[in-house]
């Protein structure tokens, strides 16, 4: 029994790396298509006239994309995404856009909801206290904290000082019938071990987006290129 025990446990030990090889290879293809859509969803959505004011846009320290955020609901409302965060680079965020970290959004809101649907997000970081705070741990998303719309019109750009000074500004391209704001109670947070796949190593978010010294993927050069041409010069 010891041998025979011993010899499964070898075959075991054999089989395991072919078995995952696989998985992380499919796991690894679908964090570059969840970048390469970020990339999609941004240029698309910065393409439509109006859709974000562009004085808002140049005011961002960083930008969030949830491309196919999905999301069911009656009543209660829930949504789920992945997507990806890039900053600008340099002292006070006036450099050029740098390398992606991946996100998550999960959480739901309360409040009358009816319908499912899949919806872009497109969140603004407007300050450094917001990119900090998400690039380090979760965030909850709340009222106080972000204005969904969409799509946004010009007006936007002469809102309140409470809504200028706001962290995080989101705005959504809805596709299917849904009634209700969706991101209230939702977290975002880095994604670590969609980070590791992209970039083949464990590096912290931070130094992702920060440090300069980490070179874009080519499945994101669509959505740093798109940044750099849109928005290539921080106005505080």
């Amino acid at each position: 029994m010891k041998k025979l025990t011993k010899y499964l446990m070898s075959i075991l030990f054999v089989a395991l790396p072919l078995l995952s090889s696989p998985a992380l290879a499919a796991d690894h293809e679908k964090d570059e298509d969840r970048l390469k859509n970020s990339g999609i969803v941004l240029k698309e959505i910065l393409d439509v006239p109006d859709d974000i004011p562009q004085d808002l846009l140049d005011k961002a320290d960083c930008v969030v994309v949830f491309p196919s955020v999905l999301k069911a609901a009656f009543i209660v409302g829930g949504s789920y995404g992945r997507g990806a965060m890039s900053c600008r680079q340099g002292q006070g965020f006036r450099g050029r856009w740098g390398a992606p970290t991946m996100m998550a959004l999960e959480g739901g809101s309360f409040g009358f909801q009816i319908g499912g649907e899949a919806t872009d997000f497109v969140l603004l970081i407007m300050n450094e206290r917001g990119a900090s705070g998400i690039l380090t741990s979760k965030v909850k998303l709340g009222a106080d904290a972000s204005v969904a719309a969409g799509p946004v019109g010009r007006d936007l750009s002469a809102e309140t000082d409470a809504t200028l000074r706001a962290d995080i500004l989101s705005y959504s391209r809805a596709r299917g019938a849904f009634a209700g704001i969706a991101l209230e109670g939702s977290t975002i947070r880095p994604d670590g071990g969609a980070n590791e796949q992209i970039y083949g190593q464990r590096i912290p978010a931070k130094q992702i987006v920060r440090s300069g010294r980490v070179a874009i993927p080519a499945a994101a050069q669509r959505l740093v290129s798109t940044l750099d041409a849109r928005t290539p010069n921080h106005k505080s």
